[in-house]
């Protein structure tokens, strides 16, 4: 049987979420249903991804690499891509948050605050209270404005992660993420 490797990446941060394998059959109902279909080499069966978790992944777009051996799908995930519960199948090993995983980890850690304490975490005190978060995010350009005109390149890239999180907060207040942004900016690119 013929396999080709499927690497899977979440559509709105780009994370990688998990490996598996196509046959031609897998990639047919992918194609046809809009949601990925795999084989299974353990069961050696047809495996549609999260048909008894119910985190289905939905298709956004199936690419091949240059040698046409291995797909690149990219995916609306409707929950964890791992059989363990985690959100992606590489949560093991070497966890640096690289610079690309940065803004998704930061998005992720903004909805886990949202309800906790206020007094232990000010994330949850700013998303308490949304009204204050956008003079707060002014203030906090206004630095990053500041630090480039007087400042060392470290201290602009210091402010310029405090705009970043403000940012991420108040999209999150509103119910938005940064991936709206970015879709923003890609519609410009047209």
């Amino acid at each position: 049987m013929n396999l080709t490797p499927c690497i899977v990446q979440d559509f709105r941060t780009g994370e990688v979420l998990t490996l598996a394998y196509m046959n031609d059959e897998a990639l047919r109902r992918t194609r046809e249903s809009g949601e990925l279909w795999f084989w299974s080499r353990s069961r050696q069966e047809l495996w549609h991804k999260g048909e008894t978790s119910g985190h289905v992944m939905r298709l956004r777009a199936l690419r091949y690499d240059c040698d046409d051996d291995t797909y690149l799908a990219v995916v609306d995930p409707a929950g964890p891509a791992c059989h363990t519960g985690e959100r992606t199948c590489f949560y093991r090993g070497d966890m640096d948050v690289s610079p690309a995983e940065a803004l998704p980890t930061l998005e992720r850690t903004v909805a886990e605050r949202r309800g906790a304490d206020e007094e232990k975490s000010y994330t949850a005190a700013l998303l308490a209270h949304p009204e204050g978060i956008g003079a707060k995010l002014e203030e906090e350009a206004e630095e990053t404005a500041r630090a480039a005109r007087e400042e060392s390149d470290e201290r602009v890239a210091e402010e310029a992660a405090d705009v970043l999180y403000h940012l991420t907060v108040l999209l999150a207040s509103r119910g938005l993420g940064l991936a709206d942004a970015y879709e923003v900016l890609n519609g410009r690119r047209r």
